[in-house]
């Protein structure tokens, strides 16, 4: 325990106020002298051993706890023999000040004193924890194989006569003794006829599907890394967070991508048409409009998924008392949905103030509640994204193109009266068309639920759920589907939920074909140049920096044999 300064002492007592420094000095050193001569118990091991030799042990009393109490203690008869009498007055008129001054000159050590935070230890858990979602199920499924030059390049025989495929028109092959065919070349002048059945013809097309280039950064600052020592290695979490960054990315652009018309891919998305504005009452579970007491203005855009959209349309406007409003348009074909912007007032205030309401997978959009007054608006819409230059098609927009064998857009909820007949449609046309017999479909997580709760609602009697006797302390509640049988070939398509689907749209997809000799081993593929790597860049400044890049494209050998159900209202 420190002893308080000698002007504590002896400068602020009120009697003592008028002494000179020199006289302070002087008696504080007298007080500290006698301290020093004051009696001392030295313990030896020999006495300490004879104690316990004895049975009687040792006992020390506790220590001073202040200022006061060691000076109090410290005030023995011999001590006050050893000091003036003034200055033995002075330490006993302070003591008196000090009593009553105890709590200013000791304070609690706690949990927020003397500092606010504490003087604790920080239970800081090393390294961080990476809550990071990072499923590539596509990725892991494709298989990859080596490109070279700027673009992947196969012929195709679409048809030829018999198959009814490549709009090659069937023939009659009968003949008799006096049938002539003409086996001219294509644009001889003379005409050559033998007796000979007619000839067959074929259909076919040249298929080119460009290469991409594609990249991610990173960077670490030598302050992080080197501050970071014996927490965490930041410059190996960089690279960790790079790899699966990019993986995740291509991911991404495997199952949503789109590419410009001028590289020869789908191209932009152009924007609905048809945009027009209902108010009604609240229906159940709806909230009607609140904060309204003018217009509404609405613009909205065709939704690629996670890339991008299209231009805004024009805007259409209504006016509502306390309903909803349901914003209906008519969408491209490709689109994943609509995304919707809305403003309100007594005249239109502009695509500044124009707010992002939410995204719907299909046509249809429900205005209610409070309106959004803030985030992303819709002047930052300024140009269709799309389709990108530096960009391929992915697996939705192929299954939703033009060359697809089968789409449904159906702006309604999937079907409880025959659960799964929209899959059952689908396969149905796809072997109309191509005898194609897909292998798997895809779904968002809410739309596969939907299809596993229509069993349960179903109002066909074709479904059924038993309890048994021995399950009724322990009941398994929920069913799923994973397996829609193809009613027309009898084969089971795996029914698989995509992390990153959007909702509303279910691609329908085969991995193989069902046809001997075909010269495809993989209806999907992808082809790089240069698979996925990693560069770390020579050091420049005061950062560690590195980049991925790979240069390829996802290559689909056989769009007809793969569709799409789309437009899947969510419930």
């Amino acid at each position: 325990m420190a002893l308080p300064k000698a002007q504590v002492l002896f400068g602020d007592a009120p009697e003592a106020r008028a002494l000179s420094n020199a006289e302070v000095s002087e008696r504080f050193d007298e007080l500290m002298k006698a301290l020093d001569t004051a009696p001392t118990r030295t313990l030896h091991q020999a006495d300490i051993a004879a104690a316990f030799g004895e049975g009687r042990g040792i006992s020390f009393d506790s220590g001073p706890a202040t200022a006061y109490d060691a000076l109090s203690k410290a005030i023995t008869p011999e001590m006050s023999k050893a000091i003036s009498p003034d200055t033995l007055s002075s330490v006993q008129s302070m003591l008196e000040s000090l009593k009553t001054a105890q709590p200013d000159l000791m304070k609690d050590l706690t949990t927020s004193s003397p500092v606010s935070t504490g003087l604790v230890a920080y239970d800081l858990e090393a390294p961080a924890k990476m809550l990071t979602p990072r499923p590539t199920p596509l990725r892991n499924r494709l298989p990859r194989r080596k490109g070279v030059g700027l673009a992947h390049q196969f012929k195709v025989i679409s048809g030829f006569t018999g198959t009814a495929t490549g709009s090659v028109a069937n023939i009659h092959p009968g003949i008799v003794d006096t049938t002539q065919t003409n086996f001219a070349p294509a644009g001889a002048g003379n005409a050559l006829y033998y007796a000979r059945g007619p000839k067959i013809s074929y259909a076919g097309y040249d298929k080119t599907v460009a290469y991409s280039q594609f990249s991610v950064s990173d960077a670490v600052t030598w302050s992080a890394q080197y501050a970071g020592q014996g927490y965490q290695d930041i410059r190996q979490l960089s690279r960790t967070s790079l790899l699966y960054s990019s993986m995740l990315l291509e991911e991404r652009m495997l199952l949503l991508g789109r590419g410009t018309s001028a590289r020869n891919f789908l191209g932009a998305l152009t924007a609905p048409t048809g945009l027009t504005l209902t108010a009604r009452s609240a229906g159940a579970g709806e909230t009607a409009l609140s904060g309204v007491s003018t217009n509404i203005y609405v613009k909205v855009t065709s939704d690629a998924g996670d890339f991008g959209q299209s231009v805004l349309t024009s805007a259409a406007t209504v006016a509502p008392s306390s309903q909803v409003v349901d914003v209906t348009v008519t969408l491209p074909a490709g689109a994943t949905g609509m995304r919707v912007y809305v403003s309100t007032g007594s005249s239109d205030p502009g695509d500044a103030a124009r707010w992002f309401a939410g995204r719907s997978g299909t046509n249809s959009f429900t205005l209610q509640g409070a309106l959004p007054t803030s985030g992303t608006a819709a002047s930052s819409v300024t140009a269709d994204t799309s389709a990108y230059t530096a960009g391929y098609d992915g697996i939705l927009p192929i299954c939703t193109g033009a060359d697809s064998g089968y789409v449904n857009r159906l702006n309604a909820a999937l079907s409880t009266s025959n659960p799964g007949s929209e899959w059952q449609a689908a396969f149905a046309s796809l072997y109309d068309s191509v005898k194609a017999d897909p292998d798997r479909t895809l779904l968002n997580g809410t739309d596969r639920k939907q299809l596993s709760d229509s069993l349960k609602t179903s109002s066909s009697s074709n479904y059924r759920m038993t309890i048994t006797q021995d399950q009724l302390t322990g009941v398994t509640l929920g069913d799923v589907v994973n397996t829609i049988i193809n009613e027309v070939t009898g084969k089971g398509v795996s029914v698989e939920v995509h992390p990153w689907m959007p909702q509303g749209n279910a691609p329908i997809i085969s991995d193989t074909l069902p046809l001997p000799d075909s010269e495809v081993s993989d209806v999907w593929a992808v082809y790089n140049v240069q698979d996925m790597m990693g560069v770390d860049w020579p050091v420049q400044q005061f950062a560690f920096e590195s980049s991925s890049y790979w240069f390829g494209a996802l290559v689909c050998y056989a769009p007809a044999w793969n569709g799409a159900i789309t437009g899947i209202k969510k419930v």
